[in-house]
């Protein structure tokens, strides 16, 4: 994403301005860096990401379907959009990774070339402990995130965050 002087440089900025502000989110702090998304999340403190190479996507979404309901978020243009259902299941066809959802789950076609960075996120968002996977390209732009699902009391489900801690232990 950057030359390694340049990522030192990143990594202090949101490192202030997280001891500052512990409870923003990735975006606002990219909107006030003048940085992209990944750009940030890739240079947060080592306790709250692992960094992961995009290769490894395909194997990691053929395991999400096994996780139960999750929400999957996609920005665009400012706007948000999320679907809060199991991540449907998927497969590889011309140049495309495509989900397979049922009604009422995500349904789509993904480019899973252009996933270059994958980012393993624990950090609280909203006031509440949180858990997300990014998927990034080159630039640092995210292509989508699949955070954590929770139940009808707004508690994580503690099987998803050991299935995610285990993720992130294959990699560390």
């Amino acid at each position: 994403m950057y030359a390694s002087s340049t990522f030192e440089n990143v990594k202090s900025q949101v490192s202030e301005i997280l001891s500052a502000d512990p409870k923003l989110h990735a975006g606002a702090i990219a909107q006030q860096l003048n940085l992209t998304e990944g750009e940030v999340v890739f240079a947060f403190p080592d306790e709250l990401v692992v960094s992961i190479a995009g290769e490894h996507a395909k194997a990691i979404l053929e395991d999400l379907p096994s996780w139960g309901p999750v929400t999957s978020i996609v920005h665009s243009m400012g706007s948000i959009f999320e679907v809060k259902a199991p991540f449907p299941k998927g497969k590889e066809a011309r140049g495309y990774y495509n989900l397979m959802g049922k009604e009422g789950e995500l349904h789509g076609h993904l480019r899973l070339d252009l996933v270059t960075n994958i980012a393993l996120v624990s950090k609280e968002f909203m006031g509440q402990e949180s858990y997300f996977i990014g998927f990034f390209a080159e630039q640092g732009e995210c292509v989508f995130k699949v955070y954590l699902g929770r139940d009808k009391k707004r508690q994580l489900f503690p099987e998803q965050i050991e299935k995610f801690k285990a993720l992130k232990q294959q990699y560390v």
